[in-house]
């Protein structure tokens, strides 16, 4: 993929209002990262401890797939519809790994808040800019 293409070819789609600036995703995702590599980690390290089942940490994998494949679709393919469906799947998989590990590790669910938070403001924007951009 070549990323100065396609980060030329995003900035030539019909975004809205409010979206923010691009130089902000580095840094929010930056901070993202460390905190997912630190709560998922765990959720990892206790379930091959066998201190969590299996079942517990499927949602959280899942969820790792999907984050790592919105780049590619979104940049690499330029499609911004499958990086719609792939970023429903982010949001999808990170409600059901909180819902499954709250009860167990409260502090990894209050830790990927602001993950949460993130990717549903990240699912609104990608729908408004796959909508504006139908046909384009």
């Amino acid at each position: 993929m070549d990323g100065t293409n396609a980060y030329a070819w995003y900035a030539t789609l019909i975004k809205p209002e409010w979206a923010p600036p691009s130089w902000l995703f580095g840094p929010v995702w930056s901070v993202l990262y460390t905190i997912i590599a630190v709560s998922f980690g765990y959720v990892f390290y206790q379930t091959f401890r066998g201190k969590l089942p299996s079942h517990i940490a499927l949602p959280f994998l899942l969820n790792l797939v999907f984050n790592a494949a919105f780049t590619p679709l979104q940049f690499g393919l330029k499609n911004n519809l499958y990086a719609f469906i792939d970023i429903l799947l982010v949001l999808g998989t990170l409600i059901w790994a909180l819902i499954v590990i709250r009860k167990r590790i409260p502090w990894v669910m209050y830790a990927n808040l602001p993950y949460l938070a993130w990717v549903s403001f990240a699912t609104i924007l990608q729908a408004t800019i796959t909508y504006l951009n139908v046909g384009v």
